[in-house]
Order: structure tokens, then sequence, then C-alpha cells
């Protein structure tokens, strides 16, 4: 987790964008190059962004380390991270806190700013990604599975695709939906069913997963749901994360009726 003064805190899909935009300050990348970068389907697309403007590849995986593994033992990508804190490179191929710190260090010794300025001068060049992830923990396997069976089978109609949804002021239509599916470039594998994806025309991104095993709130299975909005406009770039992407998450819990289906009131868990 990377605070600054008075607890400015770096979301973990700001961090890896930060830190791949800025690699020059790093003695290693500087010898090395950079090669390429990695992101998990449940990370916003702030890094997409980064590898745009450096002109690399940019390869969105399953949740799971082993498949950023596969890309660096590839030499395909240098640097690597996830929505959920963990961010590596190619120097161990695996993810490493202690670098990750050790690399902010380097760039606000480069650029001689703390993290607040580092962040908010990354924003105003390549824009915002707000992000925030819930999790609905300890839900009954069976009735997670078919709500998220029939959500699939709701954003696949081809209706779907046309689909718009007006919150407030707010309108919402629908670029492409699917069940994401991962093809190897290493190893030709193909990992199938790993989160439900859902891309806006305005770029915006809601994800649901599914994962079997329990958390903090007992054996079951956990429902995460992750909203992403891109904003351009500097002068727009200091709102509050929850009202930003409410009127997403009021199109997720419509679309999905999880606390109706799961009998909640809310998640156990917002990051």
């Amino acid at each position: 987790m990377i605070l600054g003064e008075n607890g400015f805190f770096v979301n973990p899909s700001d961090s890896v964008a930060i830190m791949a935009a800025n690699l020059s300050a790093v003695p290693y990348f500087r010898q090395h190059g950079l090669r390429g970068l990695a992101r998990s389907v449940a990370t916003s697309t702030a890094l997409d962004r980064v590898a745009k403007a450096l002109k690399v590849a940019l390869y969105e995986t399953p949740a799971g380390w082993r498949y950023f593994g596969n890309l660096m033992d590839s030499g395909r990508c240098s640097l690597c991270g996830e929505e959920s804190f963990g961010t590596g490179s190619d120097h161990i191929r695996e993810k490493d806190g202690l670098w990750s710190v050790l690399v902010w260090l380097s760039i606000m010794a480069s650029k001689k700013q703390g993290v607040e300025q580092i962040t908010r001068e990354h924003w105003a060049r390549l824009g915002r990604n707000y992000f925030c992830r819930f999790d609905y923990e300890g839900l009954d396997p069976r009735a997670a599975f078919y709500m998220m069976r029939d959500l699939e089978s709701v954003i696949s109609d081809k209706a779907f695709g046309n689909q718009k949804f007006a919150v407030g002021d707010h309108m919402y239509g629908v670029e492409r939906a699917d069940n994401f599916e991962y093809l190897d470039p290493v190893d030709g594998s193909v990992a199938r069913n790993q989160g439900l994806r859902i891309v806006f025309a305005d770029g915006s991104r809601l994800v649901f997963r599914l994962s079997g095993s329990g958390g903090g709130a007992g054996a079951g299975a956990i429902v995460r749901i992750y909203a992403e909005s891109f904003e351009r406009d500097p002068e727009r770039h200091s709102r509050e994360t929850q009202v930003v992407l409410g009127p997403l998450i009021a199109i997720a819990l419509k679309i999905s009726n999880i606390h109706e289906r799961m009998g909640r009131r809310g998640p156990n868990v917002i990051t």
C-alpha cells in the first residue's frame, strides 16, 4: 500500500501505472529497457494508458500470478500488477512489496516530489481512472453460482449490446460485454470464465468475479464487483471516488440483483 503525506492513498491500479510511467528513475530499467506491461482483468485500465504512451505491449490476464510469470519468463513483460496491491517485475518474477517501495522512493528522489504531487501530475498528463471494489463474502456457493450464471445470460443477449442505462444525469451506453477468456501467448493454454466484463462507450467498466473460497465472513463464496470510470479533466480529479462511481455501482446492483438474491444490504468490504 502506498500512502503519501496526510494519508494520501494511492490506489494499487494507479500505483503500478505511475511506476510504469516513471521507470527511467530506476537503474535496472534504464539498463534493460521495458519490454511490456501486464495487469489482471480486475485491475483498472490506467496501466493501458501508460503502455499506449510508451508504445509497449499491454497484456490483460486472469487473476493469478502464474500468468504474469509466463509473460516475464518469455521476455514479453517487465512490470506487472494487480488491484489487490501486488506489483512486481522480471527481476524476481513475483510480487515484491519492498521492491515497490524502493521504486516509489526512486521516483520521489528523481522528481524531488512527494507521493501526492507525483500522483496528481500523472493524472493531469494521462487522466484519472476512478476505481473501487465491492466484496460480498460468505455467500451460499450455489446461490452465488446461479446469480453469476444468470448475469452472464443477461449480458450475453444480443439486445444487451444496445442497452443504455440512465442514472441521474448520467447515461451509459454498453459498448461490449463478455465472459473474459484468456489465451496464454506463451503456452497456448486457455483460461475461461475469468470474469464478466461490461465496457461502456465512455470507457467505464464493470467486472464481476466469483471466488469459491470464503473470506473474513467465514466459509462460502465471494462475489467481487469492480467499477471503473475514466476522467480526463484535471478539474475533476479530486472528487470522492464513491460519488463518481455511484451511478456505475447502481447499474451493477440492478443488473445482478445481488442484494435481493443473496439476502444482503451491502458489501462486506469496499476498497
